[in-house]
């Protein structure tokens, strides 16, 4: 086991890099979401065109993530990193730029193809350099940077309202193509160094361009990830905690702002900060929780989730129930808390059911389902809303979706560690 102490400066300088990508990642994407009143002032739409352009977002974004995911198994992390952040973030600043709905519709669909392979090129690196004891409180730190994006996206609200909806989608675009330039200098794949992995896990392969690696197949990726029944019961868990987390981003500034008589830019900041805010001290606290319990107890990453959603769960119906607007924002900051274990120990989770040559492949395919059932979630709100039905009613049917996440990860066991497999990563030119 790797314990924190003997982790390299440079494991802990990645995340500190790709925190910072995080957080524009999630920013670029979520700040359309708290400038609706905005968006609809010079772009007419019907309530159910405004959830398409999320909804299209994530079906684009989570069709490619397999494939995404494949790339950052098979060629350097960090170029795809870098190349996802550039592209994306010239797709923000077209945004701006966009007339009518029909182009408003293609650039957040390029958004999605740009975006897609980020996270599991980004989490797989992470898992790369922290191999042991340090696992989930590194990924759960990257993950800080993504919710502190998402809390910024309702500082687009506020901006929508003072400069218009434009200027933060080219404000955030023009940062992120300067930071790609950093990332170019400054982020590197981990060592080829093997190093032992927690009980139940499989031995990190070594990553790096140098030595000979064993090809790695989109086929072979997909026939073992797929054959394995922890990995299958985790894709369900991971879809219905999609169907639940899109469904708040999607619709909780509309419905506080309508519920609550908000104005547009108070009723993002508060639906995005009591969440998000929370959920960064969430990630922090699951993640010490689950390395320090995973030294005396395999399923540890796994327990501590599901301790999370209990608590989660009750509180996404209470915000959905409650007339009274400091009982909604304290039960959307305790869901953010609690359900930030679930987030912070996912990729650790994968980690120790599936082949470790795998890794981004299997949270591209994870990504893949989650954001399918979270875009037609947030589809959905909008012909609720079309059909004067109260999208109240689907932070219900999200609620109950958590607590049936409880029940899927207590199904889920670690595999045993297969014989040592140490293969250099090399990245290679797809056939």
């Amino acid at each position: 086991m790797l314990s924190a102490p003997s982790v390299l400066p440079r494991a802990w300088l990645t995340v500190a890099l790709l925190w910072v990508v995080g957080c524009l990642n999630y920013l670029d994407r979520v700040m359309i979401t708290t400038m609706r009143g905005s968006v609809l002032e010079t772009i007419p739409m019907t309530e159910a065109q405004f959830g398409l352009l999320t909804t299209i977002f994530l079906w684009v974004y989570g069709g490619l993530s397999p494939f995404a995911g494949f790339l950052a198994d098979r060629l350097s992390r960090t170029r795809v990193i870098v190349a996802s952040l550039l592209i994306w973030s010239l797709v923000t600043w077209l945004t701006a730029h966009a007339k009518t709905f029909e182009q408003l519709f293609v650039t957040r669909a390029l958004m999605g193809v740009s975006e897609a392979c980020y996270i599991p090129a980004a989490l797989a690196l992470i898992a790369d350099y922290h191999r042991g004891n340090t696992r989930s409180l590194a990924n759960g730190i990257h993950l800080c940077g993504a919710l502190f994006g998402s809390s910024l996206g309702g500082l687009g609200g506020w901006m929508a309202e003072r400069q218009g909806w434009q200027f933060a989608f080219s404000l955030f675009g023009g940062v992120g193509v300067a930071y790609a330039l950093v990332l170019q200098f400054f982020l590197r794949d981990a060592p080829a160094e093997p190093a032992a992995e927690p009980a139940g896990a499989a031995t990190a392969p070594p990553v790096d361009s140098a030595g000979a690696a064993e090809r790695i197949r989109l086929g072979a990726a997909l026939a073992s990830l797929l054959a394995r029944r922890a990995f299958l019961i985790a894709l369900a868990y991971w879809g219905l905690l999609g169907l639940a987390g899109w469904a708040l981003i999607g619709w909780m500034p509309s419905y506080l702002g309508e519920h609550f008589q908000l104005a547009q830019g108070r009723a993002g900041l508060f639906a995005t900060g009591f969440s998000n805010g929370a959920m960064i001290l969430g990630m922090l606290m699951g993640g010490v929780w689950a390395d320090r319990w995973s030294r005396t107890n395999e399923r540890a990453r796994i327990f501590v989730p599901m301790i999370g959603l209990c608590v989660a769960a009750p509180c996404v119906w209470l915000v959905s129930i409650t007339p009274v607007l400091p009982v909604a924002l304290a039960g959307l900051a305790v869901y953010g808390l609690a359900r930030a274990f679930a987030d912070g120990n996912m990729m650790p989770i994968l980690c120790t059911i599936s082949d470790p040559r795998y890794r981004a492949t299997g949270y591209g395919i994870l990504n893949f389902f989650g954001t399918l059932v979270g875009g037609a979630a947030i589809y959905v709100g909008g012909r609720l809303r079309d059909g004067h039905v109260e999208v109240s009613r689907m932070f219900q049917f999200a609620a109950g979706g958590l607590g049936l996440c409880v029940l899927l990860l207590a199904l889920i066991k670690p595999q045993p560690a297969p014989a040592a497999l140490v293969v250099a990563r090399t990245p290679q030119k797809v056939l």
